[in-house]
């Protein structure tokens, strides 16, 4: 089970693994950057020591080569003052000789250059395979990759799209259903005389009250009682009674100012602490709904809105409220949840957890280090036969013209 931390700017939550995992590619990759600048620093030496000795052969071949021809020339001159007529026929000999055994010499050179150069080529031909085989492996890796967060993401778009179009067939719906229910309050409160159109308004009042606000008390208030024609006992998510709100409604043709003090009376004996006044026809200064000495005064289309901030306003007051007691009691509670054995057993299975995880990372790291070893020895070795193999080849042809190299690293490092 993983376990989740929290950013404690944005409370998003996270595995602590991600975290973890992340810290150990980054060392992973810092690893592998430092072992590979060591491996190209060790190579780079190991060139340029190889080309110091290469000039140190080739200096000690021209000197050797110069003695030879001198002493060669010493001698024929030597030879030619005692005898010009027989050195001239033994050096004829001689001279085809020579001249028999060096054409024989240069062919098998020029036959042991070209299979050489065959062989080099031969070399060439399978890098460009392997890197083109290693190219093709990449490539369908990526495109692999791609495709699978493709369908991730086509399939996290489709059920964001499926959400949404469920929210919106129920805010549809929900429409839908207040307009049926609009609409059969306007039909009921149409029929009948002034008296019954009035009663029908309350008792719409009541079931939208009752549909839009479900958790919530509505009590009538019943005929001859005097305390307007319903309450609203405000209730929060555990069912706590926050507030209460008293709610008269009015369908006469004009406005009356007695209803407001009439109200407050209704208020104050009920202990509810708003009032609204719901009417027909508003006042003649006011053009939508408002507070007046006290009472909220609304029309029938705006009272759902309004009661909706209204009753957010009871419980936000409650919420306030309620944390302020047993402030002291909390703390010695949470005094005594840290110091009791369920938080220590519950800190011990964390703390087995992360060293669990410690344990096994360590462990992949050991034998990612072997595997690492291990390739660098079989790398080693492929390097120093390929630099064997192109010190015969230039030694054999004298020109260092002839491409043998594995990496451009090494292409790089050898100019």
């Amino acid at each position: 089970m993983s376990t989740e931390i929290k950013c404690p700017n944005c409370n998003h939550a996270f595995p602590i693994e991600e975290v973890m995992a992340e810290e150990y590619k980054k060392d992973l990759r810092e690893k592998m950057q430092a072992f590979t600048k060591q491996k190209e620093e060790d190579f780079r030496k190991k060139i340029e020591e190889f080309e110091n000795q290469k000039r140190q052969q080739e200096q000690a071949f021209e000197q050797r080569l110069a003695k030879e021809k001198a002493d060669l020339q010493s001698s024929v001159s030597e030879s030619l003052r005692k005898s010009i007529s027989a050195d001239f026929e033994n050096r004829l000999k001689l001279l085809d000789e020579s001249n028999k055994e060096n054409e024989e010499k240069l062919k098998a050179a020029r036959q042991k250059e070209l299979e050489y150069l065959q062989m080099a080529n031969e070399l060439k031909r399978k890098q460009e395979e392997l890197d083109l085989e290693i190219q093709k492996k990449l490539t369908e890796e990526r495109e692999k990759m791609a495709t699978d967060i493709r369908n991730i993401e086509n399939q996290r778009l489709q059920q964001a799209e499926l959400d949404f179009k469920m929210k919106l067939a129920e805010k549809d719906k929900q429409l839908e259903d207040q307009k049926k229910l609009a609409e059969e309050m306007k039909r009921k409160v149409e029929q009948g005389s002034m008296q019954l159109q009035g009663e029908i308004q309350e008792l719409a009042l009541e079931e939208l009250l009752r549909t839009s606000f479900p958790f919530d008390l509505i009590q009538e208030v019943g005929k001859g009682v005097r305390g307007a024609d319903c309450i609203q006992t405000v209730r929060n998510n555990f069912g706590q009674e926050c507030g209460h709100i008293i709610y008269e409604s009015k369908r006469t043709v004009a406005f009356s100012n007695d209803w407001i003090e009439k109200l407050k009376t209704d208020m104050r004996s009920q202990g509810a602490e708003i009032a609204v006044l719901v009417t027909q026809n508003m006042p003649k200064d006011m053009n939508c709904f408002g507070l007046r000495d006290g009472v909220w005064i609304c029309t029938f289309n705006e009272v759902e809105a309004l009661t909706a901030v209204l009753r957010d306003g009871i419980l936000r007051l409650f919420n306030a409220a309620k944390s302020q007691e047993n402030k002291g009691d909390k703390m010695h509670m949470l005094y005594d949840y840290l110091t009791s054995n369920e938080f220590s057993e519950q800190w011990k299975a964390i703390r087995e957890g992360f060293m669990s995880m410690k344990l096994s990372i360590q462990r992949e790291r050991d034998a990612m280090e072997k595997l690492w070893k291990a390739r660098e020895k079989q790398l080693d070795k492929v390097l120093l036969n390929a630099a064997h193999i192109r010190g015969s080849i230039e030694g054999i042809s004298g020109t260092d013209n002839i491409q043998l190299h594995l990496t451009d690293d090494e292409d790089l490092l050898l100019d």
